[in-house]
């Protein structure tokens, strides 16, 4: 494979803002997004992605890598129409945001039967539209939340190779270290993305059977849309990660975001000590 799959070192792009806010109450849990609040997001969202896409660079570097017999111009369409295919088809279902397996996308589009070979082409996808990198302090950040006795947990929209990112930089699961195993949501696993409601539901209603109330849980994202509203939504309190300007979303333009504010803005892993811990 060649050297412009192998993951690279990123640096956060300021966004101008500030640390700020108070809880309402001291929490006993807190769960993450991962892309562009834990992990450095360089595209930020499929948006993106598509756009660097159509420049038809990326399909033609993928079609060579692994000598697929298709014009990079059609692996392109018929990716994205079959994303689309299964989204409008889940909708019919009454999923409000669907969510597909990749890796089950990538078989169709290259009409096989290989799961294995599907993965490799969709880690290799991943990691060239959307490069990721930990963000600063991630690792202090978790390991202090694992010494400590507060739960832990994420709510993201992922895919499988999430989890190979996991390993790659932490060396480990977050089920196997700092976060309770049935406290991780990936949108994949369920057939829902945020900002569907669901997964916080599900989210709640496992920390109800743990004693603890939505209230005092903390849900930290970059996206007001897909992540502090929901979150409102279900009763936690939020945090804004405002760290990365690549992939902070403040969703002005939404009215689901309007008179919307988070409990506190955080521009650095390391400022939530302050307020998991100082109180």
């Amino acid at each position: 494979m060649s050297d412009t799959f192998a993951t690279r070192p990123m640096t956060p792009i300021e966004t101008g803002m500030k640390k700020s806010g108070r809880l309402k109450r001291p929490v006993s849990a807190v769960l993450f997004d991962v892309y562009g609040t834990l992990f450095i997001s360089a595209s930020g969202d499929i948006s993106t992605v598509k756009a660097q896409w159509e420049t038809g660079e990326t399909a033609r570097q993928l079609v060579e890598e692994f000598d697929i017999k298709q014009a990079p111009a059609d692996l392109l369409n018929r990716f994205f129409h079959a994303i689309e295919t299964a989204h409008a088809r889940m909708k019919a279902q009454g999923i409000d945001h669907p969510e597909v397996e990749t890796d089950k996308i990538w078989q169709q589009v290259l009409d096989t039967p290989d799961n294995a070979r599907a993965r490799a082409v969709a880690l290799y996808f991943e990691k060239t539209v959307n490069p990721a990198w930990p963000m600063p302090n991630l690792e202090a950040t978790l390991s202090r939340i694992q010494g400590s006795d507060l739960r832990a947990g994420i709510i993201s929209n992922a895919q499988f190779y999430t989890r190979h990112l996991f390993d790659e930089f932490l060396g480990e699961q977050p089920e196997t270290s700092w976060a309770d195993p049935d406290l991780v949501f990936y949108s994949y696993t369920y057939g829902y993305a945020k900002p569907s409601l669901y997964l916080y539901r599900l989210a709640a209603k496992q920390l109800a059977a743990k004693g603890i109330q939505s209230d005092a849980a903390l849900y930290m994202g970059n996206d007001m849309l897909n992540d502090i509203y929901p979150a409102q939504q279900c009763g936690f309190q939020t945090a804004l990660f405002a760290g990365d300007a690549r992939s902070l979303r403040l969703r002005k333009d939404d009215k689901r975001c309007e008179g919307l504010a988070p409990d506190i803005v955080i521009t650095d892993l390391s400022q939530l000590n302050k307020y998991l811990f100082e109180h």
